[in-house]
């Protein structure tokens, strides 16, 4: 390989002027950068591009690659010779000439596209763990408070008000933009709210009278209620296929029902509660679905709904408990073990992270299917319960581990079912 400029292309050569020689036009070529290869030369050269008043000998035999760059607009093979106004070069002999060819250009898009591809999956990843995490700190520290603050309904108006000074923090400092809401678009949003709302407090009354896994085993039937729910509101009538699903997700909640140590009928039904009012979340959401251009994302109705939630809480709470953030209540809770600073310090960490965990979901829905969504759900349920069972120490038989099993693995063939689902119609 040799890289030269064109007036140095062979210093020993002796160069000889034809009389009949022309310049060559200007500007005909542009190059950037040049980068100049020796090749073979092909046999079809013409006897009228040789140069007069040169022997063989005097040059080498040589062909020269000039490379446009990647940017350049010119054709792959373009033919450049330096003295092209001579016309006879020896003997009619094939001999060598400049040929200009666009090198191989380095296949720089795709690998922008492998490496955004990369980036995306990587933060992607990143977010399912943030989510699996929080979730699993929200839980614990949920279910600390609540064995020793017997207020779900305090408990859950807490976290919702620390969502909303987080979500009207964000707004006043612009880290998130603040949306323009009309009272058409509130009056739609306050039925989400609404049921949004009995879903948290009916998860907190369930986790404080049964073990989180249990819990999270029962809200595994929240595929049965989306079934049903929608078959009576929206007029979806599930394939043989999904009903074949809700087999074993049943089947295995009746069975880790039966052997469950801190079963009670409170904490039973106070799930069956959350998974049926979540559900008629995700139902209104289409039965009641806002105009195109009055659309907002995710992340922005979930703020705004977490916002009616504390207006919409609050009065609930001073009927049902009354407000219990008294010292004496406070007090109460210290007798049992865990000190008013642990207290408050936990209640705080559990807000947050119920705040964190939701926010993340929405912002990994943004990123993928719903049904991607779904299988993610079911994945952390897994987690979930298995990291509370080790944390807690929770008692589980085989038989009751049985049946989580199988009802989480329902939720999962009840996920391929929903996905395979477009395509069997198509057929």
């Amino acid at each position: 390989m040799q890289s030269a400029a064109f007036s140095t292309l062979s210093p020993s050569l002796p160069l000889h002027k034809s009389p009949r020689s022309r310049k060559l036009p200007r500007n005909v070529f542009s190059f950037d950068p040049i980068r100049f290869s020796a090749t073979s030369w092909s046999p079809d050269y013409s006897p009228s591009d040789s140069v007069s008043g040169l022997s063989e000998s005097a040059l080498p035999r040589r062909t020269w690659s000039v490379s446009l760059s990647p940017s350049s607009s010119y054709s792959p093979v373009l033919g450049l010779r330096p003295w092209s106004g001579a016309h006879h070069f020896g003997s009619g002999r094939d001999l060598d000439r400049f040929e200009v060819k666009a090198a191989p250009a380095a296949e720089v898009s795709g690998e922008g596209e492998q490496s955004g591809s990369f980036l995306k999956t990587l933060e992607l990843g990143l977010l399912f763990g943030l989510w699996y995490l929080f979730n699993i700190y929200f839980n614990i520290y949920n279910k600390q408070v609540l064995k020793v603050f017997h207020y779900p309904t305090n408990v859950t108006l807490a976290q919702v008000a620390v969502g909303s000074s987080l979500v009207l923090f964000m707004w006043t400092f612009n880290l998130y933009k603040r949306p323009k809401v009309s009272g058409k678009q509130l009056m739609a949003i306050l039925p989400l709210a609404v049921v949004h709302t009995l879903a948290n407090l009916f998860t907190n009354m369930s986790l404080g009278k049964v073990s989180i896994s249990f819990t999270h085993t029962i809200k595994a039937m929240e595929p049965f209620f989306t079934v049903v729910l929608s078959a009576m509101f929206l007029g979806e009538m599930p394939t043989i296929f999904v009903v074949g699903s809700l087999l074993p997700i049943a089947g295995g909640v009746a069975l880790a029902s039966m052997t469950e140590a801190s079963f009670n009928w409170a904490g039973f039904w106070s799930a069956m509660a959350s998974n049926l009012t979540n559900q008629s979340r995700n139902v209104l959401s289409k039965k009641v679905m806002l105009k195109k251009e009055d659309s907002m994302d995710n992340i922005t109705l979930f703020s705004i709904i977490t916002v009616m939630s504390f207006f919409l809480l609050f009065p609930v709470t001073y009927f049902m408990e009354g407000f219990k953030y008294a010292p004496s209540y406070l007090q109460s809770a210290a007798q049992t073990g865990v000190n008013v600073k642990q207290l408050l310090t936990r209640s705080l960490l559990a807000a947050l992270c119920f705040h964190a965990y939701q926010q993340v979901s929405y912002m990994i829905l943004q990123r993928v299917s719903p049904v991607t969504h779904s299988v993610g759900n079911c994945v952390k349920r897994v987690v979930v319960i298995v990291s509370s069972v080790i944390f807690f120490q929770t008692p589980v038989s085989f038989i009751n581990s049985l049946g989580t099993a199988i009802a989480l693995a329902g939720v999962f063939l009840y996920s391929r079912v929903k996905r395979i689902k477009p395509k069997m119609k198509a057929a």
